[in-house]
Formats: C-alpha cells, structure tokens, sequence
C-alpha cells in the first residue's frame, strides 16, 4: 500500500476512534490502575528494535511462588472485550504513523521468536510489521506457530495494493464474526512453502504437510 494512502487511512481512524480511546482508557484505569498502556520491545523491519504500545488487557497477578498467572486468570470483563474487539491495538495507529509499523503486515514478534525462526524469520521481517495481517484474518489465535510462519511468508511474497484492501475488508469482518479458520488459504500458504521455500526452517515446519 503507498505510504501516502496509508497515513490518510490512519489518520482517518485515529479520527472516528478516538472517542472510542477516551472511553476505553477510562475502562482499563478503572479495572486494572495504572499504568494504561503496556509497553514491550518488538521485532521490526529487518529486525530494527521497535515499541509496540496496547491498552492493558491483564493484571500482573502472580500465584504463591511469583510466576504469573495464566492470562485467563488475569484477563477480566474489560480486559476480555478489548482483546475479543482488538481494541487494545488502538495506540498502535501512532506506530503506523510514525513508520515503525504499517496498517497491514505480519504481526510484530518478540525478538527471540524471530531469532527461532531463524532466516525464515528474518524473511518475514523483509516488510514493516502490521496492525493486521494475512495470518489474523484466517484464524489469528486459532493458527499454530508454524502455520502463522507459512500465512506471514506468503503475504511477503503476494503482498500488493490490492491484498493490502482485502485484508483491511477481511479484518472488519473478523471483528464482526470472530475468528475463523480458513483451512484453504491455510493449506494453500504452507503447501507453498512444503519444501522450506530456501530458507532453513525449524524441523516442526519441514514436517507440516
């Protein structure tokens, strides 16, 4: 997508959801405290170190030896509303404006994720990381690793203009419907990538059918 029709996109959101923001901060100071936002360094393009920013979802409640609760446990009404609607991605349309990240892309990874992946984790940071992307609007949280792996590298390689608006239009939709998986574009994208596609893939990924 160009960089201009991006931003006046963005704008264009950040517009119409600010409203919804205001409300939003206020949910989260009264559920959870302060801070507001949660703050974690992502992997960016060509591995460049970003700042990614949500709304809190979660409490940091431990159990008796201090390791973190599941996120289950620590997700309550607000919290579990804003994850199921991603309104907790809100802030990250600074990002997209600021050029760390873009409307649509491969999501964001932790620095170590990537470095597991090894090239075929850097193949997939050969683009900005986006606020959605090709794996989230065919089952996001439904998909394995390896799965998301195979959805992000095909999009690499497939993205245009035109994608990038199919997905935006796939992106509502899952908002509205929730998440499905879509076992074609699945099987399409990993099939496409069987035989490692060049890169060296971890052996889980070799053995996807």
């Amino acid at each position: 997508m160009p960089r201009t029709v991006e931003i006046i996109l963005t704008v264009a959101l950040l517009v119409c959801v600010a409203p919804l923001a205001v409300a939003v901060a206020i949910a989260v100071r009264a559920e959870l405290g302060r801070p507001i936002l949660f703050r974690q360094i992502r992997s960016g393009q060509w591995g460049e170190r970003i700042a990614i920013y949500k709304f809190r979802s979660m409490t940091d409640a431990r159990d008796a030896a201090g390791a973190l609760l599941p996120d289950a446990a620590r997700t309550g009404r607000v919290g579990h509303t804003i994850r199921r609607f991603r309104l907790d991605e809100i802030p990250q349309l600074l990002s997209i404006l600021r050029g760390d990240t873009a409307l649509v892309g491969p999501r964001p990874l932790l620095e170590e994720t990537v470095r597991e992946f090894d090239l075929a984790g850097e193949a997939r940071g050969a683009v900005r990381p986006g606020l959605t992307g090709w794996a989230q609007v065919n089952g996001n949280s439904r998909l394995a690793n390896v799965e998301k792996i195979c959805m992000d590298l095909w999009y690499v390689y497939r993205r245009d203009t035109w994608l990038d608006f199919r997905i935006l239009w796939l992106t509502l939709v899952t908002l509205v419907r929730g998440e499905t998986r879509s076992e074609r574009r699945i099987a399409a994208a990993c099939a496409w990538l069987k035989d490692g596609a060049n890169f060296n893939f971890p052996p889980e990924m070799r053995r996807h059918p």
